[in-house]
């Protein structure tokens, strides 16, 4: 099925609008800054955020410059926020692509990332809605902090689901709530359909990241990373955070604090990742996100009444289980 043609098929004119909005506020006419703009717009990717932002105010009146322009803001605090994670992650790749950091060098991306903040607090701005800026304006600040608990949980050696969801919460689902937040707020909703749409963003935000944290238990070229590469990076995911909770080994317990410590090579690396498979991990994983599944399912059911909208939906949160990248 291509989920991707059923998402667009009801939005499809206004994603040019929004993907030629935000071409241009990532365009700059001069040197260093225009190459490492470019190289940013060259990575495209799928648009699922800004999709999402679409298909919620179209579910609750019709996408407007208000829309477009929070729509931007926000893709704008994303990529800005990724440009810095990179720096602090001192990443070489994002989704394949060589990082602006790799590119250039840590001063021009975190420049870069500067600029492309500035840039996004200017779309905000010309939205001309009180609550759509506030709201944008407290998602960095999430954002962050997000970023700040996962680096201090490295350091915690209790291993917990509870924090595992604190920081998903934090980080990939603020993402996804602000989306359907502000999309509906964008359209004239009520307070009800906002809290009711960012609800559904963020348990569509927890299910997404859950598919990414499997992910990185199986070798694929295609996502961009190799397998165990978030434990490489000192962060321990949902399935080897059931398997270590559930299936008590000492030796297995004290390689999941050698990953926190940062001191794990390869090979202990492969070993914690056949065990969180060979216990039940991605199993569980893939339950819980059905678990979310549902009830994005739910809110479809009860809060869209518009049949293209409601497909592009139900092939939103299929997609989310089902991809493959």
């Amino acid at each position: 099925m291509d989920y991707l043609k059923l998402i667009k098929q009801p939005i499809e004119h206004d994603l040019l609008d929004f993907i030629e909005l935000f071409n241009q506020s990532l365009t700059y006419h001069n040197g260093l800054l225009e190459q490492a703009l470019k190289h940013i717009r060259q990575r495209g990717g799928k648009r699922m955020r800004p999709m999402l932002i679409l298909l919620v105010a179209q579910n609750y009146g019709r996408v407007s410059a208000v829309t477009q322009h929070a729509a931007v803001g926000l893709e704008l605090l994303h990529t800005a926020s990724l440009v810095h994670d990179d720096v602090v992650d001192e990443s070489a790749e994002r989704r394949g692509q060589a990082s602006v950091n790799a590119t250039y060098d840590n001063k021009v991306a975190v420049l870069v990332g500067d600029y492309i903040l500035s840039t996004a607090l200017l779309h905000i701005s010309k939205t001309g809605n009180q609550r759509i800026v506030e709201y944008l304006a407290e998602l960095g600040r999430t954002l962050a902090a997000g970023e700040i608990l996962q680096l201090s949980n490295i350091q915690n050696q209790e291993i917990s689901e509870e924090v595992y969801y604190q920081i998903i919460k934090n980080k990939t689902a603020a993402l996804f709530e602000a989306c359907a937040t502000i999309g509906a707020l964008s359209a004239g909703a009520t307070e009800e359909q906002v809290m009711l749409a960012g609800q559904f963003g963020q348990n569509l935000g927890i299910m997404f990241q859950i598919r990414d944290d499997i992910f990185d238990y199986f070798d694929s070229k295609e996502i961009g990373k190799p397998t165990g590469n978030d434990m490489a990076e000192g962060k321990l995911t949902l399935p080897v955070i059931y398997a270590l909770n559930n299936h008590h080994m000492e030796s297995m317990m004290k390689l999941a604090l050698k990953v926190k410590r940062g001191g794990v090579n390869t090979d202990e690396i492969a070993v914690l990742v056949e065990f969180a498979k060979q216990s039940g991990g991605i199993e569980y994983a893939e339950q819980r996100m059905q678990l979310f599944h549902q009830k994005c399912q739910d809110y479809i059911d009860e809060n869209v009444t518009d049949e293209k909208i409601r497909s592009a939906l139900t092939a939103y949160v299929d997609y989310v289980v089902q991809r493959t990248v």
